[in-house]
């Protein structure tokens, strides 16, 4: 018994007729292809779709795009790879129908066109919802860091830079008794040993000049923190490390797991983030009213207010924070409130009263004190480490009320969150391994990751679609 034999090299073989037959009927480039085509890359904002009177022949936009959605759905991000697929691959060579664009021409059109990826990634969002894809009844949202082309070391804050230029203060005084002490025959003949100082207190000098000069800038923008590779990115906790990155926020269909909505930001925390990402997908899927839920990275009145007054549901745990809860004490959350009597019941079903008041951030904010009930609490110690106990409401915290009452009505809800939200964040770090951004920039980021989102629910799609509907669809 013998192997299977290949044919041999250097045999005449008879191929098929066209290219064409290499390429299966439900193969996803032929839904790529069908997809771009139906674009109008003009409203979308892509450039040079319209080819220029005079000049050298330039590629078609769309058969660009098409490569890059290609390259995307099957983890090829850099334009070296890409072209080298151009080459190679018989899928890509069908859809560029034999062209083969330079990696410095694939890579220039996804700089000159990143506003334009956002509007293709909605083109195609709108096509789900064609399909009846979204349940439109629950949004989960979240965050995650990606790394920017910025390693920490290139990362300066103004705490950081103060303790730096304290450093070389300490090592130029240093450097400068020792030179002062040097021998002075070695100074006269030039030794080795005074000249390896004078070297070193110049190099300390120029790189403390590059730290007052960025800790100059700081104070001068207000901004906090400095990268010098990519200056929009900012370092973010992610995990058990901090790296220098950008937080990208995704609202996502709990029926399929389809991203909706997708935005990245330097702002180093969620919160104040829920409506900006979850009112554009309300928008996007049609509805009148939607339910929305997000961690407590994500608490913050004023944004759990906007959300109720756009249309939404919010569903936000409150984080347990404060010194009562760092002393131990009755959180606030014990304390329930009564708004027919504008009272305070307390863990020990005293009821609180209004004290004092005063304005944050715009706001009233009132006090609730029954000094006489807290001095003869038995529940004192577990309450306060004072002769009483106040508890503070803002005039707007009866959203924060109802928002709690849904909760209590619908405790599955956050499992579900982190089951819904958490599905992309994997599929994007783990089997699509995009784990760092190749461009900087937000605005180059921005688009790149509207690439990665619509590749994302691209193969979503084909797992749950029969390809002839969905080629129906696109073709509709």
């Amino acid at each position: 018994m013998t192997h299977l034999e290949g044919h041999a090299r250097l045999q005449t073989l008879l191929l098929p007729e066209s290219l064409d037959d290499y390429v299966g009927p439900e193969n996803p480039v032929r839904f790529i292809d069908s997809f771009v085509d139906g674009l109008d890359l003009t409203v979308a904002g892509f450039g040079r779709v319209q080819p220029k009177e005079t000049g050298r022949p330039g590629y078609a936009p769309a058969d660009l795009l098409k490569l890059y959605i290609y390259g995307y759905l099957n983890r090829i991000r850099s334009s070296r790879r890409l072209e080298a697929e151009t080459h190679r691959n018989v899928e890509v060579i069908w859809l560029l129908r034999h062209l083969k664009p330079d990696f410095k021409t694939i890579a220039d059109f996804r700089r000159d066109n990143r506003k334009a990826f956002r509007p293709m990634f909605r083109e195609f969002v709108l096509l789900c919802r064609q399909l009846e894809l979204f349940g439109r009844e629950l949004l989960a949202v979240d965050g995650t860091r990606i790394k920017a082309v910025n390693n920490k070391d290139r990362n300066f804050t103004r705490a950081s830079l103060a303790e730096f230029i304290r450093l070389a203060d300490a090592k130029l005084d240093d450097y400068l008794q020792r030179l002062d002490t040097s021998d002075a025959a070695e100074q006269s003949a030039g030794g080795s040993r005074v000249q390896n100082l004078s070297e070193k207190i110049a190099a300390v000098r120029e790189r403390r000049a590059r730290c007052q000069e960025m800790l100059a800038k700081l104070e001068r923008t207000g901004a906090d923190q400095i990268s010098l590779t990519d200056p929009e990115s900012r370092a973010m906790a992610a995990h058990t490390h901090v790296a220098v990155g950008y937080n990208v926020q995704v609202a996502v269909d709990t029926k399929h797991k389809l991203i909706v909505e997708q935005q990245v930001t330097n702002q180093v925390l969620d919160m104040g983030l829920l409506t900006e990402t979850a009112e554009p997908a309300k928008q996007i899927l049609g509805a009148e009213q939607i339910a929305v839920v997000a961690d407590r990275g994500y608490f913050k009145i004023e944004d759990i207010e906007a959300c109720e007054k756009a249309g939404m549901e919010p569903y936000v745990p409150r984080p347990q924070r404060g010194p009562s809860v760092r002393a131990g004490l009755f959180r606030k959350d014990e304390f329930a409130y009564d708004a027919k009597t504008d009272t305070v019941i307390c863990p020990g079903g005293q009821r609180l009263s209004p004290y004092s008041s005063s304005v944050l951030r715009g706001l009233k904010k009132i006090n609730y004190v029954n000094k006489q009930a807290c001095r003869d609490c038995p529940l004192r110690s577990r309450c306060t480490n004072n002769s009483f106990r106040y508890l503070s409401r803002m005039e707007n915290e009866a959203v924060l009320d109802r928002m709690q009452a849904r909760l209590a009505l619908r405790p599955q809800v956050l499992a579900q969150r982190r089951e819904t939200v958490e599905h992309p964040f994997g599929t994007i770090r783990q089997w699509m391994n995009q784990g760092a951004f190749l461009m900087r920039g937000l605005e180059k980021v921005r688009g790149e990751f509207s690439l990665t989102a619509l590749a994302y629910n691209l193969r979503r799609v084909l797992n749950i679609v029969r390809f002839a509907e969905l080629m129906d669809a696109v073709r509709s």
